[in-house]
């Protein structure tokens, strides 16, 4: 493996002259950078961090909106030996706090917006500062020798997005975030490739895309956030050609037909959607958006990293909606069920070794150098994973398990859905039923009636929606997930008001 430190990926053997990032965060013209800008820039990072006299492993926070600093500091950090700890920005104050202290930071980048969720005592440096203290005045381009990580050392922390309490801190090494990123780019990845990303880079999606896209010498258009239209139109105006996406932000992208026709995205080759379900129906769609693109599903997990499936050693095309074929057959295990469908339990270099303060959540989750993934998957004849949904989403309606992803993707099958998610309603009888959420098509108006007929008479009676709610768009939790939580408050209400849909 021709790295040593998981924040200097650079080939300098390499035309470093080339595009690295085209920066949108900012109002008015593009910033372009090249990788021998980022390269010394992510120097400069280093060579100042050196200078404060951090300890080894001193942690540093990254609090701010996607930009080119934000990969600047975040490489820059471990190429010093420190840790970069990338902050969910869209979480309470409060939760923002907790995280803080618990990482115990020493300091943070910061953008101006950001700048206020960070309490008093911890130095920043802002990204948005003109003046004598800020990023430009202070970080100077800059020869440095990266760091040679120890065999275990950590380079990043980042926390889980705390849906069944607060977020719980996951230590990455080095060496296995350097594993999983040897393992993902062995394949077809070039660097004429052009990305664009708009899912946050406190998230493992768009992170570990990021490093993909250095680790081969590509380029990336980097948008702050994700919007709809901005999307749309920075594909088209930059001739994108690889995406790497969460699911829900291409079912928002699909339904835009008149921003479609306004903004061609055809030179999108290759599109890889994860970190949340996938049904057949959103495939679909985008097939109809993007005739020639290639279409992949990828699956990972923060505390075990996203080198899990790959292709199949035969050959064999990988179905639609299938996660891959297991890169090592031994690395992987169900349990709890059948031979074929259970809950997915992973080993491999780039898992974690225990959650930050946490021994007894690490206890739980690694069992014998096993980690429960908490999520059911299902294995077809020829060795192919797929989604079923998350164990503690399951829920039991007169007796029968309910996974909402099964009934989602029924749903969505429907000509006039566009997008569905699925959550139980407590229930006096039946413990709880599963009642639906529904975005439908542009000018489709179905009836509830409609919708529970189809849904009867393509799968299992019990998994039909007792309930349904149109509406124009769904919520969104930080990390472009849907926001589940609050949609089951939201059907609590509605049963309680009589407010469904007639």
């Amino acid at each position: 493996m021709r790295w040593h430190n998981l924040g200097d990926l650079v080939d300098r053997n390499g035309n470093l002259d080339k595009e690295a990032i085209i920066d949108l965060a900012l109002p008015g013209d593009a910033r372009v950078y090249t990788h021998r800008e980022i390269d010394r820039l992510a120097n400069g990072v280093a060579r100042y961090l050196t200078g404060r006299r951090f300890d080894r492993g001193t942690r540093i926070a990254i609090v701010s909106l996607n930009r080119a600093e934000y990969a600047i500091a975040y490489f820059g950090i471990m190429r010093a030996g420190l840790v970069a700890v990338p902050v969910n920005i869209k979480l309470a104050r409060d939760t923002i706090d907790y995280v803080m202290d618990d990482a115990g930071i020493a300091m943070a980048f910061v953008d101006a917006a950001s700048r206020p969720l960070v309490r008093d005592g911890i130095p920043v440096i802002d990204f948005d500062d003109a003046g004598p203290g800020g990023f430009a005045a202070t970080i100077q381009p800059a020869d440095f020798d990266s760091v040679g990580a120890a065999s275990d050392e950590v380079g990043q922390m980042l926390y889980t997005s705390g849906s069944t309490g607060r977020p719980k801190g996951v230590p990455l090494s080095h060496h296995g975030q350097l594993w999983a990123l040897a393992t993902r780019t062995s394949g077809a990845l070039n660097e004429s490739e052009r990305y664009v990303i708009a899912q946050p880079l406190f998230h493992m999606n768009g992170l570990f895309a990021l490093k993909t896209i250095f680790a081969t010498n590509a380029s990336v258009v980097l948008l702050p956030a994700f919007e709809t239209r901005g999307y749309i139109e920075a594909i088209a105006k930059y001739r994108v050609t690889a995406a790497t996406a969460v699911p829900t932000m291409w079912a928002r992208v699909v339904k835009e037909t008149e921003l479609l026709k306004r903004n061609d995205v055809g030179s999108v080759r290759r599109l890889m959607l994860g970190s949340a379900p996938m049904t057949m129906g959103l495939w679909n769609k985008i097939k109809q958006v993007l005739p020639n693109v290639t279409l992949s599903i990828g699956y990972g997990t923060t505390e075990a990293g996203p080198a899990v499936f790959g292709p199949h050693p035969e050959g064999t095309a990988t179905p639609p909606l299938a996660l891959g074929y297991p890169i090592n057959s031994d690395t992987v295990r169900l349990i709890n069920g059948t031979e074929n469908e259970g809950v997915l339990l992973m080993r491999n270099p780039a898992l974690m070794t225990h959650y930050h303060n946490l021994p007894q959540q690490t206890a739980k989750a690694i069992v014998d150098g096993w980690y429960d993934s908490g999520d059911v998957m299902r294995r077809d004849d020829n060795g192919f994973y797929y989604f079923v949904g998350r164990a503690d989403d399951m829920f039991v309606c007169s007796g029968e398990n309910i996974y909402p992803g099964e009934v989602e993707k029924l749903l969505e099958r429907h000509p006039k859905v566009q997008q569905a998610v699925v959550v139980p309603l407590p229930d006096e009888e039946r413990s709880q039923v599963p009642v639906a959420f529904i975005v439908t098509r542009a000018d489709a108006q179905p009836s509830v009636d409609e919708i529970r007929r189809f849904t009867i008479a393509n799968g299992p009676a019990y998994q039909h929606p007792r309930r349904i709610e149109f509406v124009s768009e769904l919520p969104w939790a930080g990390t472009n997930k849907i926001d589940r939580k609050s949609l089951i408050e939201r059907a609590r209400k509605l049963e309680a008001a009589r407010g469904w849909s007639a």
